[in-house]
């Protein structure tokens, strides 16, 4: 994936895509009177849930592969980490994770934030132990969360439809074609042997789940609705940089 003609093709395939999506949209719109109210306002902002068959076969996947597998051992993570070291692991994710997000903030035409990001790797790389203390934040310098769907949109590539993958869960079609792109600014991925980069990623994933153990306690309803709701205005937080526009302003 290193191969620059690799990425160009990738992102004629997501133009293409979103492209085709929006024809189509487009020539059924005559037909979408009868959608509910919140279906109609998803079309309206280019995310959609129109694979919403597939997407809640997919959750269900996903739920099933969560509960027999993923969450029991995030548990055991948990309970058996000690809790320096569970947050120290969880920085030196974080650590590498500035590396991608320097690089899209400068795609994005923030230099000053991009430079912030590179300037939290050599700080907590170097004084922070490899990442396991996040020194940087302690001298103010944020940690910012980017990637290359926040970039594309950004350029303004609208979302595309709302998808859900295998093990991968919620996202968009942008966000899902733009994977591919912050690949190689992972440093994990040229680690060798394949075995250890292996053992990382699944620490990595783990970590990630046990993080979210006491936040299911909050989950009512429908959780495949409640799931791609919370995900889509998350989203729209990160690519606006938390200024989310206010439907009330102007009465208020």
């Amino acid at each position: 994936m290193s191969n620059p003609t690799y990425f160009v093709r990738m992102l004629a395939l997501l133009l293409a895509l979103l492209l085709s999506t929006s024809c189509a949209h487009n020539d059924t719109e005559q037909d979408s009177q009868g959608e509910t109210a919140e279906n109609s306002q998803d079309e309206a902002s280019g995310s959609g849930d129109r694979w919403e068959r597939f997407n809640r076969w997919m959750h269900n996947f996903n739920e099933v592969a969560d509960r027999v597998m993923l969450k029991p051992t995030a548990r055991v993570y948990k309970a058996v980490m000690p809790p320096p070291l569970y947050r120290g692991l969880g920085n030196a994710k974080d650590n590498l994770g500035d590396i991608k997000d320097g690089v899209n903030n400068i795609l994005q035409g923030k230099i000053k934030q991009g430079a912030g990001d590179f300037l939290r790797v050599l700080i907590n790389t170097t004084l922070g132990l490899g990442g396991l203390f996040d020194l940087a934040s302690k001298m103010g310098l944020p940690d910012h969360q980017e990637d290359f769907g926040q970039t594309l949109a950004r350029w303004g590539v609208p979302p595309g439809p709302y998808l859900v993958l295998p093990f991968l869960g919620p996202t968009t079609l942008r966000d899902a074609v733009s994977y591919p792109f912050d690949t190689p600014l992972d440093p994990v991925r040229y680690l060798s042997p394949v075995d250890h980069r292996n053992i990382i990623y699944g620490q990595r994933l783990i970590h990630a789940r046990s993080q979210f153990l006491a936040a299911e306690d909050i989950l009512f309803g429908d959780k495949y609705i409640f799931f791609k709701n919370a995900y889509l205005q998350r989203r729209e937080f990160l690519v606006n940089d938390g200024e989310v526009e206010d439907p009330f302003d102007d009465e208020f």
